[in-house]
C-alpha cells in the first residue's frame, strides 16, 4: 500500500516560497489502477515526483508497504519496487533497446526475454531490439519502449506522468490498449497514471481529483468520472494529441 500523510511540498522562487502540495492525505491500495487528474497547476506531476523520490516532501510522511520512504533516494525507492516513467522519455546515445531493457531489469536478459517485453507493449521485437534509443524512434515508440522498461523492472508500483504527452492519435490508441492489458492481465502491480485524458480515466479502478495541491475527490471511476466529465479536469476527446 502507498500512503501519504499530511504531505506538503514548497518550492523557493526569487520572490517567495510557493506551496505546491498542501497537507495532502492519500491512500492507494495494492493492485489498483489509479488515475490522478485535475486542473493544470494543481500539483499532479509534483505529487508523482514526490512518490518517486525526484522531489522531497517538506512535511508529512510517504509510506510504502508500511515503511516511511520520505528520506529515501530514487535508487532506494527503485530497489523497493517503485518505477517512474517521465512525460518525455530520456534518449541514450549509443544504447540499443536491448541494452536499455537489460539495464532496467538489472540482469542480462536474453534476447527472447527482451522481445517478450516489447511484444507486451505492441512492438514487433525484431524491428526494435537492436535499434539505438537515440536514433529514428518516434515519440510514441519511445513511450512504449519506456513502458517496456518499467515492465522489465518488475516494479510493485508503476508511476506514469502524462504518458499521452507528445504522441499522435495512433500511438495514443495503442497506449490505451497497453494500459488495458496491464490492468486486466497483471494484478500484482499497482499503477498510478497522471492524466487529463478521459479514455485513460475510463479504465481506472479509482480516480483522484487533485486541485490546489490537495485531494478534492477520490473514489471509484463509476462515482467520480460522471462528476468531472466535460470539465477542465478531464479532456473528453483527443484534440490535445498531435
Amino acid at each position: 500500500m502507498l500512503e501519504l500523510k499530511n504531505v506538503s511540498f514548497s518550492a523557493e522562487t526569487e520572490r517567495k516560497n510557493i506551496e505546491i502540495i498542501r497537507d495532502l492525505d492519500l491512500k492507494v491500495d495494492d493492485n489498483k489502477f489509479v488515475v490522478i487528474t485535475g486542473p493544470n497547476g494543481g500539483g499532479k506531476s509534483t505529487l508523482a515526483k514526490l512518490i518517486a523520490g525526484i522531489e522531497k516532501n517538506t512535511a508529512g510522511q510517504i509510506l510504502f508497504n508500511g515503511e516511511d520512504i520520505s528520506n529515501k533516494s530514487i535508487t532506494e525507492r527503485a530497489r523497493m519496487g517503485i518505477g517512474f516513467a517521465f512525460q518525455q522519455p530520456v534518449r541514450f546515445k549509443g544504447i540499443t533497446v536491448l541494452d536499455l531493457l537489460r539495464i532496467a531489469s538489472g540482469k542480462k536478459l536474453s534476447v527472447g526475454e527482451a522481445c517478450d517485453y516489447l511484444s507486451e507493449v505492441g512492438l514487433c521485437a525484431k524491428d526494435y531490439i537492436n535499434r539505438e534509443v537515440n536514433a529514428s524512434l518516434s515519440g510514441g515508440e519511445l513511450k512504449r519502449i519506456e513502458i517496456a522498461t518499467v515492465l522489465a523492472r518488475d516494479v510493485k508500483l508503476a508511476l506514469f506522468d502524462e504518458p499521452e504527452a507528445g504522441i499522435d492519435l495512433w500511438s495514443f490508441n495503442n497506449l490505451i490498449r497497453i494500459f488495458e492489458n496491464m490492468r486486466n492481465s497483471d494484478k500484482s502491480r499497482t499503477i498510478i497514471v497522471i492524466s487529463h485524458q478521459e479514455r485513460i480515466l475510463n479504465i481506472a479502478d479509482e480516480i483522484v481529483l487533485l486541485a490546489d495541491g490537495r485531494v478534492a475527490k477520490k473514489g471509484p471511476r463509476e462515482e467520480i468520472l460522471p462528476e468531472i466529465s466535460g470539465t477542465d479536469s478531464a479532456v473528453s476527446n483527443c484534440s490535445r494529441l498531435s
